[in-house]
């Protein structure tokens, strides 16, 4: 059985600086929030977010891309909302669609 998240997080290979978690942007930090409290509230074990993480990142470094840590922590919190039925596919599209026309005009 997983134990708690929070004794889980330094298991993860984190951006830190100055040994504190670095984010470069708030989405990022957000992302992590809920990764965390999804796991917390028993939606999925921590050790299966993990897991996919580490699907996620080996996937994409073996396509040669280039994405960064935390949108490899996003591809893995949608994978998994999808997997667990928090969010339908259509809705998941949607929402990403409008949150990517907000940054567009957010100057």
């Amino acid at each position: 059985m997983d134990r708690h998240p929070e004794t889980r997080l330094d298991e993860l290979d984190l951006p830190r600086q100055n040994g504190e978690l670095l984010f470069t942007a708030p989405w990022e930090a957000r992302a992590f929030g809920l990764a965390v409290a999804l796991s917390e509230r028993g939606i999925y074990a921590w050790g299966e977010f993990s897991r996919e993480l580490a699907a996620q990142i080996a996937a994409g470094e073996e396509q040669g891309e280039t994405e960064g840590y935390y949108e490899r922590w996003l591809e893995s919190l949608e994978h998994l909302a999808l997997e667990k039925g928090l969010v339908q596919p259509e809705e998941l599209a949607a929402r990403m669609a409008q949150l990517a026309a907000q940054d567009d005009h957010a100057h």
